[in-house]
């Protein structure tokens, strides 16, 4: 994740550059963030997801609710409105607004460890009350 956010954000900063360049600035708002075209990236626009296969945990009746109290979402591997295949989905940050960049991807990168480590559990047939997340 680290490698990939430093990628990220190396691109963005030469888009920026070029576009200055050309005498235009990415839209900015002290209190919305960055303003792009679809209202729900208001903020920092940063979607961090990675693809993780979570089959056992996909079918836990507290799947959705566990997802919630994270603040992460969850969409098939082939984008928006895409079903999962084989238990494996994209699993993303669902903050925009309030947070940096830099928290939004520790959400990731924290939400995803807890979700693997509760995936280990229920492999090996044992209860996940205890790994059980408390409201963000």
């Amino acid at each position: 994740m680290k490698e990939v956010f430093t990628r990220f954000c190396t691109g963005l900063t030469k888009i920026e550059a070029l576009f200055k360049q050309k005498g235009h600035e990415f839209m900015w708002n002290e209190h919305l963030g960055y303003i792009l075209t679809c209202p729900s990236n208001l903020g920092t626009g940063l979607r961090g997801g990675v693809h993780v296969k979570l089959p056992n945990l996909s079918k836990h009746e507290k799947f959705g609710e566990i997802l919630k109290k994270l603040r992460l979402q969850k969409r098939g591997t082939g984008g928006v409105d895409t079903a999962a295949v084989g238990g494996v989905f994209d699993i993303s940050n669902a903050d925009r607004l309030g947070f940096s960049e830099v928290e939004l991807v520790q959400t990731v990168v924290d939400g995803v460890k807890l979700l693997v480590e509760m995936e280990k559990q229920l492999e090996k047939g044992q209860p996940i009350d205890k790994l059980m997340p408390s409201q963000k």
